[in-house]
């Protein structure tokens, strides 16, 4: 359930949050969005080039005056040091996906020619199975699971978008 503002159009925010790299961050800022009412739809934290700080990316539907007072709480937060929207800006954004599909001798090579078509890579061979990688934008890793999904698939695991504005800004 989203609860904060009422009537707005609600649209996915990105936003990448420079924190303190602290023990009970994570923590900290998921638990900012549960109590308000918002459902983060994708996180992905990681530390930088400067190892006391790291970065988060936060992909979270809100309207304007929700982002606003999303906003307004995570400054509140001690170990934020800077919160930029990203959603307009000109960026590269990826996820990474792994995905364990069931493969035998009849359909290795249907799946194979889909992987390859993809661009992504084989990472485990068994008997039964394989394990795919992909990295791409969210619609790529989703139409493969989509094709992959008739295959059979055993087991996923998604990292969320990550994001990073183009040129000399930061």
């Amino acid at each position: 359930m989203r609860c904060w503002g009422l009537g707005g159009s609600s649209m996915q925010h990105i936003l990448s949050v420079l924190v303190e790299n602290r023990s009970g961050v994570l923590s900290r800022v998921a638990g900012l969005f549960s109590r308000r009412g918002y459902s983060i739809d994708s996180i992905a934290v990681g530390p930088t080039e400067d190892a006391a700080v790291s970065r988060m990316v936060i992909v979270v539907e809100a309207d304007e005056e929700g982002l606003e007072q999303i906003t307004k709480q995570l400054h509140k937060l001690i170990d934020v040091i800077k919160i930029h929207d990203i959603t307009k800006e000109a960026r590269v954004e990826r996820e990474l996906a792994l995905i364990k599909v069931q493969a035998d001798a009849q359909n290795r090579g249907d799946i194979l020619q889909i992987v390859d078509i993809f661009r992504a890579k084989i990472v485990d061979v068994a008997e039964k199975s394989l394990v795919i990688e992909i990295t791409g934008d969210t619609e790529k890793v989703d139409a493969l699971i989509q094709l992959l999904r008739s295959f059979g698939i055993k087991e996923l695991v998604r990292t969320g978008r990550i994001a990073m504005v183009r040129g000399m800004r930061s």
